[in-house]
């Protein structure tokens, strides 16, 4: 699926492709070469030719060769120039016969073991194949300290250095879920390479591709300069591309919030990075109203009902909060009654909108709002001009109205231990999953 870079926009869906101006990137191929180059051909046939298609991860897979055999003897053909990273494990060294790069079959190029390949449109681009050994001599599908300090190097020595167009690695760089959205399942404090980290900060890539955990993360572009220290540079943007073919293809997850108002108090968050719902493709709506339907499933069997609300203000990403309400607190036109007495309260024009409208007829990408929907269907919607109270859903539910518990409206008082959290983690995992529509697949 396209992913945008610079100003070519064709929607942001989680999936194996992106493009770069002239060029594809895609994760994991694993040896699913007809279905890779078929997808490749879908989307030439829909956005015109690309000039290269860049191969992340693992090129080769564990399934038999048959394949592979018909496009390097010449039966089958790569409809782009495509080039690929080497091996990750010592079963598909054997494919990669040149450690400074040959070609493996027509319009098939392996990149080397580490470099910098400048495209015909003066991209430049910079490679480093394998995963990280600290080991020396490294093996043939490994990389060494050595390796990246001679690319960083190569690079970074001269004053005019102000960064590469790409980076590609097949590791994620180590901890680059700090201070960014959520990675998902991905817990960047383990996986990972800390060499590619320190080589993502000396290139300062304009964007940097990686795969291996078989996932689709966009994380929110990061800073290559000190604030009010260093002169202004170009943002980073890391893009970690599922692999080809993936029969999962999520586009959500759920996660407990921290510092809920309750127990079971969940996040809808969309994987990749986006602002607001109005932003979300059509395939990343219908799976979040998918786990919205499950989620009100799953708390009426608990004799509860739910409230869902966005904050689109003063936010970095999409984060849908799902609070559930015991039936035996109060009824829906309850809950409803107190959103509108407490924006009333504090002249905010909370306005009804019809069950069945979309998000997006009403409010426009970057508009600053907030939105509340009930179990019933029933939606209400403010649209910020100016100041709006951050704790506003949070103060609402929290009322003696509603949860009657006023000292959790602010989350920051509701924290708990790491341990705490892992454990209601493990136990909302065991009691939501017959209901998990995920582990259908």
């Amino acid at each position: 699926m396209i992913i945008p870079y610079d100003n070519c926009c064709d929607g942001r869906n989680a999936g194996s492709y992106g493009n770069t101006r002239n060029c594809l990137a895609c994760g994991d191929v694993e040896g699913k070469f007809d279905i890779l180059f078929n997808r490749v051909r879908a989307i030439q046939k829909k956005s015109g030719n690309f000039d290269l298609l860049l191969c992340v991860g693992n090129f080769f897979g564990s399934t038999p060769d048959a394949e592979w055999e018909e496009y390097k003897t010449g039966i089958k053909k790569a409809p782009i120039q495509t080039y690929v990273l080497g091996a990750n494990n010592q079963e598909t060294v054997k494919y990669f016969q040149d450690a400074d790069g040959c070609e493996l079959a027509e319009n098939i190029t392996y990149l080397g073991r580490k470099g910098i390949f400048t495209g015909s449109s003066g991209l430049q681009i910079v490679y480093l194949s394998g995963t990280e050994s600290l080991n020396e001599p490294v093996p043939g599908y490994n990389f060494s300290p050595k390796d990246v300090s001679s690319l960083r190097t190569m690079l970074c020595t001269t004053s005019q250095f102000k960064g590469v167009d790409i980076l590609l690695t097949s590791p994620w760089p180590k901890y680059v879920g700090n201070f960014g959205n959520s990675s998902g399942e991905v817990d960047t404090k383990k996986c990972g390479s800390a060499l590619v980290s320190s080589l993502a900060m000396g290139l300062k890539p304009r964007y940097h591709f990686a795969a291996l955990e078989k996932t689709y993360y966009e994380r929110l572009p990061y800073r290559n300069h000190v604030v009010l220290q260093e002169n202004a540079q170009h943002a980073t943007r890391f893009i970690a591309l599922a692999n080809v073919g993936n029969p999962e293809k999520k586009k959500c997850y759920l996660a407990l919030a921290k510092g809920g108002l309750s127990d079971d108090h969940v996040l809808i968050l969309p994987i990749g990075h986006y602002q607001s719902v109005v932003e979300l493709s059509a395939e990343v709506v219908e799976e979040v109203e998918k786990y919205k339907t499950t989620l009100r499933r799953f708390f009426k069997s608990r004799g509860k009902r739910c409230v869902v609300f966005e904050r689109n203000y003063k936010s970095h990403h999409l984060q849908l909060q799902v609070i559930p309400v015991p039936v035996s607190c109060c009824a829906t036109d309850d809950i409803k009654d107190a959103f509108i007495t407490q924006a009333q309260e504090q002249q905010i024009e909370l306005l009804e909108i019809p069950e069945h409208s979309d998000i997006k007829q009403i409010a426009q990408p970057g508009a600053a709002y907030f939105y509340v929907e009930l179990d019933t269907g029933e939606k209400l919607f403010h649209r910020i001009k100016k100041n709006f109270p951050l704790q506003f859903g949070r103060e609402v539910l929290a009322s003696e109205a509603i949860l009657n518990i006023p000292g959790k409206s602010d989350w920051r008082q509701c924290q708990i231990s790491k341990e705490d959290e892992e454990t209601l983690a493990r136990r909302f995992q065991k009691d939501f999953e017959p209901y998990d529509f995920t582990l259908d697949d």
